[in-house]
């Protein structure tokens, strides 16, 4: 699923924030067809009501901001806006608008887009299905109109991200579009995207692949400090999900870029091509660190306690999957957070693999093997139930890892049925809460982290990032006066308490934090660098003639 704060992540990570010229090559021609791995089609193209990673990527080369991130300093550069400023009490943001910027049909934009953007994340009805949006914007109580270039946006109280949601939280798209589309046209808008940014839709082939062209009229092409950046004449976006296929795609030229994880990295990137054609390629930065987990759905009769969640933590066993299949690149996870973060709460711990405790948990809370047949059961309502669950994996390649888990649990009496769900049906069952147990993850959000979002109660109605249902009224509490602290140190201080009553309930079941970051290219691919302070900036990338 995609959050706001994953967005905030993919726009350092994967693209090149505006920057300076020298974050570039302003020589660097303007050629070629890059052909990216997007690993998986996206549910919807429609910025305002899309909740997943994948169409979040699509997004970030055709939506634009009012400001943006430089990927070297992370300081603020102009975006759909030139100018901008703070009101003393720190309440009020004002922005003014580029001249002569235009959507991707020609027609031009106006501060009545803008204010027509923020006005569809906070409809009362989430007319606009952006419920996944508000919880960034409740703070936010107006956006008004006071000039022609000019817009105004009004806080309520005092939050630490109440400029940075403005300024580049807020997707701006075409009210002209979007306002009030018939059936046919919302339709529509599920499968197209129409932007203001360096590339436009060409081409969507549903379940193969979505091609993108430099689009001629973009406002950044007219900027010198821009140059260097944006440098391919197309992009295309392939689905190739099975890691190994993207490989032999990579070797064979059908691949330009590919990121990688530890296991194709040391054990699949190999080969006579490797080295010559096609290169691999570790990094470290600044760039928070994503996590997976399996989530389980707290308002499910057998999640409701604790001791059973602890116990089937205790039965992952993750030190065996890292030396197994990620060659001890990566660490345990400890939290709701990657725990190299400033805000990750160093003395929580890793649960570790512990079959023994597990039991004794289990049987804590009446499961026991009553009828001797290798599944522990219980009598609830009057019937004896086996421990049994489903966990649905939208990823067919990571079943390998629930696979020893469900060898494990097995050997402890746990029954665990895996089942590989296509991603379009996945989000439908997160939406609808029609789940066990599932497996995914999440980007690592914000350099600043907010949890509210995905842990707090006020997120888990209307399909919010909160899809497990997870509520302790400690947290809010903690979340809301970590939001309103602008201190970062102190915020700090409230942030890594809210990690530990997160990892103390057992919410999730946490797998891995990444050491470093990997990807492949092509030889043809040239760049100024491996990686920059906040991300890799492929968006800095050309192609050599």
């Amino acid at each position: 699923m995609k959050t706001l704060n994953l967005i905030a992540l993919l726009t350092a990570f994967l693209l090149a924030s505006p920057a300076f010229a020298k974050l570039g090559n302003p020589k660097a021609p303007k050629t070629g067809v890059f052909k990216y791995n997007l690993k998986q089609g996206p549910t919807t193209l429609n910025p305002l009501s899309s909740t997943d990673y994948y169409a979040s990527i699509v997004q970030s080369y055709i939506i634009e901001s009012l400001l943006e991130r430089n990927v070297d300093t992370y300081g603020w550069e102009p975006g759909l806006a030139t100018k901008w400023s703070t009101s003393k009490n720190g309440l009020e943001y004002t922005f003014t608008l580029r001249d002569g910027v235009t959507w991707h049909d020609g027609k031009p934009v106006t501060v009545e887009d803008v204010k027509f953007s923020y006005d569809a994340v906070v409809h009362p009805k989430n007319k606009y299905k952006t419920a996944h949006s508000k919880s960034y914007f409740e703070n936010i109580v107006k956006c008004e109109i006071i000039g022609k270039n000019k817009v105004k946006f009004t806080a309520k109280k005092k939050y630490f991200k109440n400029f940075e949601v403005a300024a580049s939280f807020l997707a701006i798209v075409p009210k002209h579009l979007y306002e009030n589309p018939t059936k046919a046209q919302q339709k529509k808008l599920n499968k197209t995207i129409i932007g203001t940014g360096p590339y436009m839709l060409d081409k969507y082939k549903r379940g193969k692949n979505l091609t993108l062209k430099a689009n001629p009229s973009w406002w950044g092409s007219k900027v010198s400090k821009k140059k260097g950046e944006n440098n391919f004449k197309k992009i295309q976006m392939k689905f190739v999900k099975d890691d190994t296929k993207a490989i032999q795609a990579i070797e064979k030229g059908d691949l330009d870029y590919n990121s990688l994880n530890a296991e194709d990295y040391d054990k699949k990137a190999k080969g006579p091509k490797w080295g010559k054609d096609v290169f691999k390629v570790s990094v470290k930065n600044k760039s928070p660190v994503s996590y997976g987990f399996i989530g389980w759905n707290l308002k499910h009769e057998l999640f409701k306690s604790r001791k059973v969640r602890l116990a089937l933590y205790h039965l992952l066993d993750r030190k065996k999957m890292i030396k197994k299949f990620l060659n001890n690149r990566s660490l345990p996870a400890t939290g709701p957070l990657f725990q190299q973060s400033l805000y990750a709460n160093k003395k929580v711990k890793p649960v570790l693999f512990d079959r023994v405790k597990a039991i004794k948990l289990l049987a804590s809370e009446g499961w026991t093997d009553s009828d001797k047949d290798g599944v522990l059961d219980k009598v609830v309502n009057g019937k004896k139930k086996d421990l049994s669950f489903t966990i649905f994996e939208p990823n067919k390649d990571f079943k390998k890892y629930l696979t020893l888990y469900q060898e494990d649990a097995k050997k402890a009496g746990v029954k665990i049925i895996i089942k590989v769900v296509e991603w379009n049906t996945f989000i439908k069952k997160l939406d609808e809460r029609d789940f066990e147990a599932v497996r995914l993850g999440w980007g690592g959000g914000s350099v600043d982290w907010d949890p509210k979002q995905i842990w707090h109660s006020d997120s888990i109605a209307n399909k919010g990032s909160n899809f497990i249902s997870y509520s302790n009224p400690k947290v809010d509490k903690l979340i809301e006066k970590a939001r309103g602290t602008l201190d970062r140190a102190k915020r700090v201080k409230v942030l890594r308490k809210v990690y530990k009553l997160i990892a103390d309930d057992v919410p999730y079941a946490f797998f891995f934090n990444a050491k470093s970051s990997f990807y492949s290219h092509r030889k043809r691919m040239k760049r100024v660098r491996d990686t920059y302070a906040y991300g890799i900036g492929v968006g800095y990338w050309w192609i050599k003639k």
